[in-house]
């Protein structure tokens, strides 16, 4: 007998989780038709990885590199502030060194 694949979404997969242990493991993979591998592998990634973990194909692998790339955007951020920062100062201060050069002319 084949049984289709059913995927869940992240909310769905919290509730399970929650709904588990609440009333128990065994009663809630009958309830939705859960292999025991499925339900523990949701576990450990909620434990270690936290909701973000419950994202479908999510791994450890791929969270860290989203938390390389979210570290890389905020420097690059940060230094893009700053050249928008010197910018303004310099045509700042060139505004006022040709105010200055009329006013002696």
């Amino acid at each position: 007998m084949m049984m289709n694949k059913r995927t869940f979404t992240q909310e769905e997969k919290l509730r399970i989780i929650k709904e588990a242990s609440e009333q128990g493991v065994k009663v809630i993979l009958e309830k939705y038709d859960l292999y025991p591998a499925t339900y523990y592998s949701w576990k450990s990634k909620l434990e270690e990885m936290g909701e973000i973990g419950l994202q479908h194909g999510m791994t450890p692998k791929h969270l860290k590199r989203i938390r390389e790339l979210e570290k890389e955007n905020s420097v690059l951020k940060q230094l893009l502030a700053e050249k928008e920062l010197e910018g303004k100062l310099k045509s700042e201060l060139l505004k006022k060194k040709y105010a200055l050069e009329k006013k002696r002319r």
